[in-house]
Formats: structure tokens, C-alpha cells, sequence
């Protein structure tokens, strides 16, 4: 029914949770469409949630990780040891209405190859990683998982009900699979946990185009957020969770109060609970900070709100920063790190284990921290802010080395070595 080995692909379906957003997955998966098409392809699109082109796209909520069903399941899979049988029907159930709408979808558009984007890698969807699985299984279609985050990187998936289901799926091992991974260091463990080769793809960025310059529309977002003429504008241009260390770039904009500085967060999304966003808010309160969260006027793209004002995009927030935070304690790789080098915008960086690995030694002009925030790290940022002269040559060096080591070109020669595996020459 479906391809052999030599025979053509012409038609590429992702599939993941949800293509809506600007969460990592997400973004780097429209990077993946937009160089596959240009190298011939054409992309096609299911998920339980999607702002993407309906008619290209099939969607199907229980494919949604925060549909009330599955967050219900998921609930009960971890921090147990023991699940019921009730438990394990409702997982089959749901994975057998799912994998009957992937075997639609592949059939509706003429699918030849398949992408899981995550969707076999993080368990964030159990039933879904299982019915991706078994189709693949079932037809020997070619795939790709790509994988962002495993399980054995999160502490909140160590203690489990469903080891059975992780080992089958999370990621599964079967030979039409290629794995695609985004940093050395889980080359490693998916070798060593799993047997399983794999190829780094590290996240991109198109540094081939030059970004776009403050414009007229732009211009007026930091008044709309009061910011003052003379104020400083911190961006941390990630989501509210633990992981992404936000209380460090809390501390900086604190010790940096002779500069009038405000932090902007950019993103809402709180997949992981709202105690660290709650958290997050009072730590704030507690230093003095003045910690800008507008989800009313800042979306994924430019518009208006329901009562007409301006509506700016995650653009328009590095557009009007000064300096840009990313003091995470852990990254798959760092969509935002490479966001801030194609902006030409100085920035912070925690030392976390990727950026250590496989960043730091390509020599980039940033500020670095290890754990906390030091006095040389207030008086490097200080200085950096008073130089705008030493700003334009740091950021322009930054911007070749992305363009050298994290662009569009390596993503394409990396993806048409994987074809090759599949006999597309």
C-alpha cells in the first residue's frame, strides 16, 4: 500500500500535538516546511490544534495534549507505579480513534512520508505516540521522528504507571524510522538508552535574510507597555516555567534599578500549571520589578484586539529591546538564543548543559552566567548598555557565526542526507 524504499516521495505530512503558537516544536517545524518546499516537497499537517493552512491541514482535538481527556489520562500515568485495567482501555480506545484519523489523513492527501514532530518522543500524549507507532507499524510508511525533548529529561515523567507503552513508543524502534535529534548529547543517551542512531539537526534560523528594522507599527509598543523614554527594556522571549530560570533575569533587572530597567516576558503559554507563573509574579513584587506580561496586546502575529488597539507580535518585542535574557537551567537547544543572534541583539545566557556542549565553543560574543548572577554579570550587562558602538560589532560577529553554523543551508543538506536513506536521490 505504501512506498518501498526507491520508490518516490513527493508528499510529506507532519504530525504532532499542535501546530499553533510559538512554542519550539511549532516554530522549528514551519522552518522544516518551509525548506522542504523549496527543495520540491509538498507538506501537509495533523495535530489536535492548529492555526495553520486548513486546507492543508487535518485536526482532530483529542490529538491535543490539553484536551480534558487526555490531561485526565496523563494525570494518572505518572506518579504512579500500578494502573488499572479501566486505565489502560481508555488509552486504547483513544489510540485507536486516533490512529484511524492518521490512516485518513495519510490517505486524504496522498501522504508518502511522515514527520512526528515530538509526538514520538516527549510523552505528553501516550495515546497518540502509540497509534503513530502502530501505524507505522502496520504499513511500513518512511518516517522521521524528530525529536525535541525525551522523556528521561523531564523528572516529572521518572515515575510511571506506563513503562510498557514508553519502551513501545517513546521513541519506537522500528527500521523505517530515521531519528533526528537537535543536540549531541542525545545522540548519546537515545544510543545508549535505546540502540538507536540517529542524526543532529540542530535548531535554524533563515540567517541568509536580514531581519526587519523598527518600523512605524513597532515603534509605538513601549509606550502601549509604559515604558519611558530612558528605560531600559529586558526581553526574556520564552514561556513561564521553571526550567527557563526567569527569577535570574528577575535579579538582573533588580540590580540593574540605576537604569530603570523592565523586564518583558513574551509568551503565555504556562504548559506545565501556573505555580511558577504565580511564583514568578511575587519574586517580582518582592525585588520591585516592573515585570511586563500583556497577552492583551502581544500574540504570535501583528493585529488588533477586541477593542481596536494594536496588537504586536514576538518580532515587534525583540524590535524594542534593549538587551535580551535566556538564563535557562535546561534547553533541547535554544530557539531563542539564535532568535536574539538574527535581531543583533546582546544577550544573557545561563551555561546549561546544551549551550556548554554544543554553542559555547563556536566562540559567540554573549554574556554568560553559571547558576546564579554574579557582580561582573551586572557590571558586563551595565557596560554593554553604555556602548552602543561595542553592541553593533558584538551582535554582527554573532549574526555570521549563526549564519555559518545554525542556518537554512544546514538544515537542507542534513535533510537530503536522511532522503538518501531512503533512496531519494
Amino acid at each position: 500500500m505504501y512506498l518501498t524504499k526507491s520508490a518516490a516521495i513527493r508528499r510529506i505530512g507532519f504530525i504532532s500535538t499542535r501546530f499553533k503558537g510559538t512554542d519550539g516544536v511549532s516554530l522549528e517545524t514551519e522552518k522544516w516546511r518551509q525548506v522542504l518546499e523549496r527543495m520540491g516537497y509538498e507538506c501537509f499537517f495533523f495535530s489536535g490544534l492548529s492555526d495553520w493552512d486548513s486546507e492543508r491541514s487535518m485536526v482532530l482535538d483529542l490529538g491535543f495534549f490539553g484536551h480534558p481527556t487526555v490531561v485526565d489520562i496523563q494525570d494518572r500515568c505518572f506518579g504512579a507505579t500500578v494502573r488499572g485495567e479501566g486505565l489502560s482501555g481508555e488509552i486504547q480506545a483513544i489510540r485507536f480513534r486516533l490512529k484511524q484519523a492518521v490512516y485518513e489523513f495519510v490517505e486524504k492527501f496522498g501522504i508518502d512520508l511522515i514527520i512526528a514532530e515530538n509526538a514520538l518522543t516527549i510523552p505528553m500524549h501516550i495515546p497518540l505516540g502509540l497509534a503513530i507507532t502502530e501505524f507505522i507499524a502496520e504499513t511500513g510508511i518512511p518516517a522521521i521522528a524528530h525529536h525535541h525533548d525525551f522523556a528521561w529529561e523531564r523528572q516529572r515523567f521518572s515515575v510511571n504507571c506506563v513503562t510498557d507503552y514508553l519502551s513501545m513508543a517513546f521513541p519506537p524502534r522500528l527500521h523505517t524510522i530515521n531519528h533526528v535529534v537537535i543536540n549531541s548529547d542525545a545522540r548519546q543517551q537515545l544510543s545508549y538508552r535505546c540502540g538507536l542512531a540517529s542524526t543532529i539537526i540542530p535548531n535554524v534560523f533563515d540567517f541568509d535574510t536580514e531581519p526587519p528594522v523598527l518600523d512605524d507599527y513597532a515603534r509605538t509598543m513601549r509606550a502601549d507597555m509604559g515604558v519611558r523614554d530612558g528605560e531600559i527594556l529586558l526581553l526574556q522571549p520564552t514561556r513561564v516555567i521553571a526550567r527557563k530560570g526567569i527569577e535570574h533575569a528577575i535579579e538582573l533587572a533588580s540590580r540593574l534599578k540605576d537604569r530603570k530597567a523592565k523586564l518583558l516576558i513574551s509568551h503565555q503559554e504556562r504548559d506545565e500549571g501556573s505555580e511558577y507563573y504565580q511564583r514568578t509574579m511575587d519574586y517580582a513584587e518582592l525585588l520591585g520589578v516592573d515585570l511586563i506580561v500583556r497577552p492583551d496586546i502581544i500574540g504570535h502575529a501583528r493585529g488588533t484586539t477586541a477593542d481596536g488597539k494594536k496588537k504586536y507580535s514576538l518580532w515587534d518585542c525583540y524590535l524594542n529591546a534593549d538587551f535580551v535574557t535566556y538564563p535557562s537551567t535546561y534547553e533541547g537547544f535554544g530557539n531563542a538564543f539564535l532568535e536574539a543572534l538574527w535581531f543583533k541583539k546582546p544577550i544573557l545566557v545561563n551555561r546549561y548543559s546544551i549551550f556548554q556542549q554544543d554553542i559555547e565553543p563556536l566562540d559567540f560574543d554573549v554574556v554568560v552566567m553559571d547558576t546564579y548572577i554574579t557582580p561582573e554579570t551586572v557590571e558586563t550587562v551595565t557596560a554593554i548598555l553604555d556602548s552602543p558602538d561595542g553592541v553593533q560589532v558584538m551582535t554582527a560577529k554573532n549574526f555570521e557565526l549563526g549564519r555559518r553554523f545554525f542556518s537554512f543551508s544546514l538544515l537542507e543538506q542534513r535533510l537530503r542526507q536522511i532522503m538518501m536513506n531512503f533512496g531519494q536521490l
